[in-house]
């Protein structure tokens, strides 16, 4: 993995847990037959590598969504209040 590739990367994705799971899922995907967005450099260019320049280059980009991170938020919460309610076995 070339670690300038990487930071390049990071700079545009600078959240480390969606840049990981964003390049490990396109790496998949370049192993899988898909054409990659940009042009390798050689013809054995290693499949992450193609993946950090793509995101480094702008041509891969990562979507969070917001109201699905809160959703699940609420719902952690609503559980929480509900746990910590007596239950009708209790003693």
């Amino acid at each position: 993995m070339n670690v300038e590739l990487l930071k390049k990367a990071h700079e545009k994705v600078p959240s480390i847990p969606v840049l990981v799971n964003l390049i490990s899922k396109r790496e998949k995907q370049l192993i899988n037959g898909e054409k990659p967005l940009i042009r390798p450099l050689s013809s054995d260019e290693d499949k992450v590598d193609t993946a950090l320049r793509e995101v480094a280059e702008g041509m891969l980009i990562a979507e969070i969504d917001f109201d699905a991170i809160q959703r699940a938020e609420d719902a952690k919460h609503r559980w929480a209040k509900h746990a910590a309610q007596r239950s009708i076995f209790d003693e």
